[in-house]
């Protein structure tokens, strides 16, 4: 009998974020990426939170002053001679329209199936698991607004991942543990109180 490997084969965190170039800038392969992410973050995050900045005066003066800089640039360029600005086509393909639409169809039919079963099912352990995912973002979302959320967000997406890939062991370990608590505690609940409380299906009642 040959020695068991007490350690897991170790995952690639770059090729389970796709292995392309935001890869590259969520392990920080490419600083330079990151840190403009970064400090893009930071900026938007304090011309909202902090100076007051609305966002939608914000992305309009952005919008008119790209659009005044780009009609001059093509006015100058006709008068003297010069390149135009270098504007590629804006235009999305159809390929990236299919791409989207099916990822948001099994999202959408994930959701409607979860909604049919706590609905027509009636699924308890289902209803109880959603009830308190949403009890959390609701809890979550009150803590912060919208901006500084998603200015966490950014952050831990480019702290996570690069901890992750650096302690991935440690981190695997200390979570098989708190998964084998959870599961314990879970089944301790289910044992004494779900499985008490049954509701009866659809079937069930057009049996009766």
């Amino acid at each position: 009998m040959g020695d068991s490997n007490p350690n897991p084969p170790r995952i690639s965190v770059h090729q389970a974020l796709g292995g392309g170039p935001v890869a590259d800038v969520l392990l920080w392969r490419k600083w330079c990426g990151g840190v403009v992410m970064l400090a893009s973050a930071t900026m938007l995050w304090y011309l909202f939170e902090r100076a007051g900045y609305n966002f939608l005066s914000f992305l309009a003066n952005v919008l008119l002053l790209l659009v005044v800089i780009l009609f001059f640039w093509a006015k100058s360029a006709s008068l003297l001679n010069r390149p135009l600005p270098p504007i590629p086509n804006l235009e999305i393909s159809e390929k990236t329209v299919g791409k989207v639409a099916d990822e948001l169809q099994v999202w959408i039919n994930f959701a409607l199936s979860l909604a049919h079963d706590i609905a027509i099912g009636r699924n308890l352990k289902l209803f109880l698991k959603v009830a308190v995912c949403l009890w959390l973002v609701s809890f979550i979302g009150s803590l912060f607004n919208f901006f500084t959320l998603a200015y966490f967000g950014v952050i831990l997406s480019l702290s996570v991942p690069v901890i992750y890939d650096k302690y991935q062991h440690h981190i695997n370990e200390k979570l098989s543990v708190t998964h084998r608590i959870i599961q314990t505690q879970y089944r301790k609940i289910d044992e004494t109180v779900l499985r008490k409380l049954h509701l009866p299906s659809n079937k069930e009642k057009k049996m009766q």
